[in-house]
């Protein structure tokens, strides 16, 4: 009878380990909500992105360049529920919609496989991987906007990429084959469908050659190099060419179109080549980010009966430096405050100061030819020029506050005449911008 006892015991707890097995987990905290079988094969998480932007902007609106509007608002920004999960241990998806604008885009839908550290792929919709700015979460970004190398940096397409790390993260890779975007866009601006004739090839590395090292200070030094290449066919009833927008999101230069005539409109008829050097050094409460794209686009133009060409060259740079004043550290994924916000407890979170310089130069071949030129130096600006300053309120991991302010500067594109054009009048705008994320 003990022996069958005993049986029936070891019968019962076998069942309650295998039910055990079965029984999935619940979790919630600040990184969302999560339900977990019991060996983390198969996982599905819930967050979410709220962003509510403020733009007041400090103009004269007689000296404004033509066509342009400048009004103070109040908008969202961001508003994005991210479904994460894991099937299998090595199948990872994302599926992020953004309701923001009055409009609804698939910002990400994707499927990594993790087959090894060094030999990921994906597919589907994701980022492309190009600029370091871009490439970082619009939670952990320090200003409401990005700089202005923006403008010329791809963002999300559809397509495939192989990636992976090397030696526990020192060295990080990837390389896409995507659609193709224009610059400064996304692919669901051209219907989440193929723009182009050919097919976008991208590549980057980024290297932390200290993060093993012992000596702390230059563990967060990253350095990198991306490039993307594509043969860019455009027309004159579809140009397949960008148009270059402050932080404002005032635009300050497109190039030749017209209604009643599009048999002159500019259009991109070639190569497309963007390069990129980039890095970051994060130590302690500091923080430093920089980079510099350059893009050369072949256009052409009719001009009566004979046909413009040009190789133009774009290029822009940034560097930005931030300081978390209450002693956090300041990494690229941003900051987590040490005590957060709390009036019982007389904690007020992390408080963070920063202050950015960016540059975007437009080749100024785009403006010979007087009446013939590929760009009207009347209505777009040869260059921009902006410096920003701001504070950065972190009450806790999930909620920030960020105020920025940021000067631009222009030469041309401000009236006048193709031959005489006058300088567009500066931007002064205050951005403000609360967040919550999890």
């Amino acid at each position: 009878m003990r022996t069958l006892e005993r049986r029936l015991e070891v019968d019962q707890e076998t069942k309650l380990a295998e039910k055990a097995k079965q029984t999935a987990t619940v979790s919630a905290g600040a990184d969302g909500f999560a339900l977990k079988s019991t060996d983390n094969a198969f996982q599905l998480k819930l967050r979410g992105v709220l962003q509510a932007d403020g733009r007041f902007f400090f103009e004269d609106e007689d000296r404004l360049a033509p066509n342009t509007t400048v009004g103070d608002t109040y908008l969202l920004r961001r508003v994005r529920p991210i479904l994460e999960g894991t099937v299998f241990k090595i199948f990872d998806f994302r599926f992020m919609p953004d309701f923001a604008g009055g409009r609804t885009v698939i910002q990400d839908a994707w499927l990594d496989g993790r087959f090894l550290p060094w030999l990921q792929l994906r597919g589907g919709k994701f980022k492309t991987p190009f600029g370091i700015e871009r490439l970082q979460s619009a939670t952990a970004i320090r200003f409401v906007e990005r700089a202005l190398p923006n403008n010329l940096v791809p963002n999300r397409d559809i397509g495939v990429e192989l990636h992976g790390d090397f030696g526990q993260g020192i060295v990080s890779y990837s390389l896409a084959w995507l659609n193709g975007v224009n610059d400064g866009r996304s692919s669901e601006d051209f219907g989440d469908v193929d723009n182009n004739i050919d097919k976008d090839l991208a590549a980057r590395i980024f290297a932390h050659p200290f993060l093993q090292s012992d000596f702390v200070p230059l563990q967060g030094l990253g350095l990198g190099f991306a490039v993307s290449y594509v043969d860019a066919r455009g027309s004159i009833t579809s140009p397949n060419l960008p148009d270059y927008r402050t932080s404002g999101q005032q635009r300050f230069f497109s190039y030749r179109t017209s209604a009643t005539n599009p048999a002159s409109n500019t259009f991109a008829d070639g190569e497309r080549l963007r390069l990129s050097p980039q890095g970051y050094y994060y130590y302690g409460p500091w923080g430093l980010l920089a980079e510099y794209v350059t893009v050369s686009q072949d256009v052409d133009r009719a001009v009566g009966a004979t046909i413009r060409e040009e190789d133009l060259h774009h290029d822009a740079w940034q560097i930005a430096g931030s300081y978390v004043l209450t002693g956090e550290e300041s990494t690229y994924k941003g900051v987590k405050p040490a005590r957060p916000f709390s009036i019982e407890n007389g904690h007020w979170g992390a408080f963070e100061i920063k202050a950015r310089y960016s540059e975007l130069d437009l080749d100024e071949d785009s403006f010979a030819g007087g009446a013939d030129s590929f760009a009207d130096p009347a209505t777009a600006a040869e260059q921009a020029a902006a410096w920003a300053v701001g504070f950065n309120w972190y009450l806790n991991q999930n909620v920030k506050f960020v105020v920025d302010y940021e000067h631009t500067l222009f030469d041309g594109g401000g009236g006048g005449t193709a031959d005489s054009p006058r300088d567009r009048e500066d931007e002064n705008v205050v951005l403000s911008r609360v967040q919550i994320a999890f």
